[in-house]
């Protein structure tokens, strides 16, 4: 049970993060078990709301997965992966669109709007936001790739006070809709907005040494140790795309990049408040969190 001493420890050490980070964009992939728990998904919409409120500018990119696996077996579609994606063909991909798209991304706005928040419902497509291109393997059908952002669209919502909510579906330059992975869409968008913080919600505490220890959590790990532990087979999985998104980001210009336990209540405003953290940083070159 908190006491007011607590409480105001709290707010004492959340201050200079407040005064540090007001006015910077802040990216966040949302998914996992964040989203498919109530009481959690209430927390993290409510954290969302307060880092605008405090004078930060959230960017929230979504996920969909068991929602997209729940339809699809209701169509008797078995779902497939590779290396972590989602393999997606014809009949696939109308399922994740009519879902990311028609469900998932207007319920995130219906629950942030209903705790104070401002939020606006984007796909790829709007505004030509997203350009996709093919990932170039045939046996993954219509995933996609980033081939351009035009933040234009997002930068007038920012500014006017919104919180964008952004699905990871866009097409290419002959209208072919893409399924992209959520995280690469969030880190590609990150770059683009020059944002100071990729924040990844997933359902591990971060990149452990051993996965099945998370006594081996890594709090902070630069780029280049990152990329090693890909090629050492210590990261695998579907923690591969996390990663590699995670470091081109870094790559491009944003200044920390996160992997955090989203089943942690209050995770993003741990992470990102406190002194400590609650999951991974990874950092192009010297910077405290």
């Amino acid at each position: 049970m908190f006491t007011d001493s607590d409480r105001v420890q709290v707010l004492s050490e959340a201050l200079p993060y407040m005064q540090r980070f007001a006015g910077q964009i802040i990216v966040v992939k949302y998914g996992g078990a964040a989203m498919k728990e109530e009481e959690l998904r209430q927390k993290v919409m409510r954290d969302i709301v307060f880092l605008s409120t405090v004078g930060l500018r959230p960017v929230v990119v979504h996920g969909g997965g068991p929602e997209i696996n729940i339809w699809l077996s209701k169509l008797n579609i078995e779902p497939q992966f590779v290396d972590g994606l989602r393999v997606t063909d014809a009949a696939t991909m109308e399922v994740v669109e009519m879902v990311l798209v028609g469900r998932v991304n207007k319920q995130i706005v219906e629950l942030i709007n209903l705790e104070g928040g401002s939020a606006v419902g984007l796909c790829g497509k709007d505004g030509n936001l997203i350009r996709a291109r093919t990932q170039g393997r045939e046996e993954m059908g219509f995933v996609g790739e980033v081939n351009n952002i035009d933040i234009r669209l997002l930068d007038t919502l920012i500014k006017a006070g919104h919180i964008p909510v952004v699905s990871s579906v866009a097409c290419d330059d002959c209208g072919q809709a893409y399924n992209i992975n959520a995280d690469t869409v969030a880190g590609e968008l990150a770059a683009a907005l020059g944002a100071e913080k990729l924040i990844l919600m997933t359902d591990i505490a971060g990149i452990m040494e051993n996965h099945k220890d998370p006594d081996t959590l890594i709090r902070s790990i630069g780029l280049q140790q990152a990329r090693e532990l890909i090629i050492s087979g210590v990261v695998s999985g579907g923690m591969i795309p996390k990663v590699q998104c995670c470091v081109r980001s870094l790559a491009q210009g944003v200044r920390a990049a996160h992997i955090i336990d989203g089943r942690v209540p209050h995770s993003l405003l741990l992470e990102i408040f406190t002194d400590s953290g609650v999951g991974s940083m990874l950092v192009a070159s010297d910077y405290a969190n």
